[in-house]
């Protein structure tokens, strides 16, 4: 990788530098759109199933390959993943997925809700490094999602429905970071009063960048720092939102000489460090998430000092 030029600023930090002379001229180029997924249909559904009953109707079947898999928008649920037919699938209370993945469902459970088959499933909207497998007892293979196990549901017999819902209190659809979509429990709050940009501690990959409402901050390796310039526009930009300027006087545990403001195409201004522009992940679904670790191989999380996070 280009050595990365630092960038100097000006007299006292009172506020972030609006110019990028000191990372070269900025560049505008085509849009590097990230894959969203494709859209299905929603269609109504009923949590109320028995929880071992055996299926009506014309479901799909239960060996059916997976396919890429796809990442849906339901109006009550949220986003929850489907296999390629459009079949919601479920995660299992009962299951673990740490320290290894492991499933409680089998014999009459299984035939209900059938283990979704890893052969052939590609990761298709859902973030690549969250997507796995499990060898059950009959030799077959069970797709993961972030660990957990996931089925498919006997009386789901048309593409979009959900009837397998809180079902028995242990059943959910599963989100492309393998939460429970439409789980009643409460999300966790942001902390308070953080700054505007600071250096947090993450358990598992050291000191790597928030901002104020605790967002993990990631760069994307096919942008460039001489010229300063970001490849996420269109469709990529509204999953990876760009970082917003800060004040300098705002910041705790970086270094006010890395910051620079970037110009983007339409405009808009987006914060950068060491000439490499910064965005939040709209995957990250609570304060402190680093669900884009590692997507693509391209979307990493940033050290104080604006290095990539491996």
């Amino acid at each position: 990788m280009t050595n990365l030029r630092k960038l100097t600023l000006a007299g006292a930090a009172t506020a972030l530098l609006l110019g990028a002379t000191a990372c070269g001229t900025q560049a505008s180029g085509k849009t590097d759109a990230a894959a969203v997924g494709a859209q299905v249909p929603a269609a109504a559904g009923s949590g109320a199933a028995d929880p071992y009953a055996k299926g009506d109707g014309a479901a799909a079947p239960a060996g059916a390959a997976s396919g890429a898999l796809v990442v849906r928008t339901d109006p009550k649920l949220g986003q929850v993943v489907t296999d390629s037919a459009g079949f919601t699938l479920y995660r299992f209370d009962k299951d673990t997925a740490k320290p290894a993945s492991t499933s409680a469902c089998s014999g009459d459970c299984a035939k209900t809700w059938p283990p979704a088959p890893a052969q052939g499933v590609a990761a298709g909207a859902v973030p690549a490094a969250a997507l796995g497998s499990l060898k059950r007892q009959d030799g077959s293979e069970q797709i993961t999602i972030a660990g957990w196990p996931v089925y498919r549901f006997a009386k789901d017999t048309a593409p979009g429905q959900t009837n397998g819902q809180g079902v028995g209190g242990t059943w959910f659809a599963v989100t492309p970071e393998g939460k429970k979509a439409g789980a009643a429990a409460p999300e966790q709050a942001a902390p308070a009063a953080l700054p505007a940009l600071s250096a947090a501690d993450d358990k598992t990959l050291g000191k790597i960048l928030r901002d104020a409402k605790g967002r993990t901050l990631y760069r994307f390796t096919k942008d460039t720092a001489w010229p300063m310039k970001s490849n996420c526009e269109g469709a990529c930009a509204e999953k990876w939102k760009p970082a917003q300027p800060v004040d300098a006087k705002a910041i705790e545990g970086v270094d006010p000489k890395l910051l620079s403001t970037y110009t983007r195409s339409d405009g808009a201004k987006q914060l950068a460090i060491d000439c490499w522009p910064l965005y939040w992940f709209t995957g990250d679904q609570n304060p402190g998430d680093t669900a884009g670790q590692g997507v693509g191989g391209t979307w990493f999380t940033v050290t104080p000092e604006g290095k990539l996070v491996k």
